[in-house]
């Protein structure tokens, strides 16, 4: 229960910061700012790691899958900014979401995690919350060409999330260094081949940046993989589908976005998969047990 807070605590930091990535990325090429933000987030975490003297023990294995995790989510940041170009951010953000359907696939045959029946209706219902949440219904839905393209970041953040529970073993501050700065280094590469120059960054700026990378980015991924290992792959998928409800309720209060009928059925439907998949076992649990006292009540009583 306390890892499922934490990240839902983790996924609630990363939901709020969509105004402020939007207001950022209007000034500053999307590429570029990922790049700036995750390098600051690498570079807070080599300090606390250096402070802690979490240093010991940091071997080539550790690196490596620090290094996959970073090829997975610079990857999926790197094809979310492109595909986006090419389709509705509605449509973009649905298929994002649907790494809750794609990496519990995944933890079957990579982690050997297969999720119980609780799980799987939960995550049912996260992804019809989805298309209510993510999806616009009043102009109509549109296949773009940039969905597959968006599909490919969605299947790599999936990735992320299933290497995390295979690296159970490793430091979590390393692999989030390591991760993070792989991911930097990705988006620097194509903010230089692709993305136009700016003169400059404004204070305000800096700090909006600097933020992202040392609170939701450096700090949150190392929470997150820190408490992700004691949860299944299934479960950590469908905290993540929280995101976008935070972000809808953040755009509520400080840009005033409407939220309306089909809004807050999808978000209705995402926290109702959640506390299905959380508490049906226990339900279950605590059914199969009273069950089993009134049997043995039954034998004590005709013994």
């Amino acid at each position: 229960m306390l890892a499922d807070c934490t990240l839902i605590a983790v996924t609630f930091a990363w939901g709020s910061t969509f105004t402020l990535v939007k207001d950022i990325v209007e000034q500053v090429p999307p590429m570029l700012f990922l790049a700036v933000r995750l390098a600051i987030g690498a570079l807070a975490l080599f300090l606390a790691i250096t402070v802690l003297r979490r240093w010991r023990g940091f071997t080539m294995r550790e690196l490596g899958w620090g290094v996959l995790m970073g090829l997975a989510i610079g990857v999926g940041y790197a094809f979310q900014t492109i595909g986006i170009q090419y389709t509705t951010a509605s449509n973009a953000a649905f298929i994002t979401g649907m790494l809750v359907v794609i990496a519990p696939i995944l933890g079957v045959f990579m982690v050997r995690q297969k999720p119980h029946r609780w799980a799987i209706l939960g995550i049912v219902m996260a992804t019809l919350g989805l298309a209510l949440l993510s999806l616009n219904f009043e102009t109509g839905i549109r296949i773009n060409e940039g969905d597959a393209i968006v599909l490919v970041c969605a299947f790599a953040f999936a990735v992320q999330v299933v290497l995390i529970a295979r690296a159970s073993w490793g430091d979590p501050l390393r692999l989030a260094m390591v991760q993070i700065l792989v991911a930097g280094i990705i988006n620097a590469t194509g903010s230089v081949a692709f993305e136009h120059r700016i003169n400059g960054m404004t204070p305000e700026l800096w700090v909006g940046t600097a933020f992202m990378g040392i609170v939701v980015t450096g700090a949150a991924i190392g929470i997150q993989i820190s408490v992700q290992t004691y949860t299944t792959v299934a479960h950590a998928s469908l905290i993540y589908t929280l995101e976008p409800v935070f972000a809808a309720i953040f755009a509520y209060w400080l840009q005033g976005d409407r939220l309306g009928p089909i809004t807050l059925s999808g978000a209705g439907l995402i926290v109702a998969g959640m506390l299905v998949a959380e508490l049906g076992p226990f339900i279950r649990g605590r059914r199969d047990a009273r069950r089993l006292a009134t049997v043995e009540l039954e034998k004590h009583t005709h013994g």
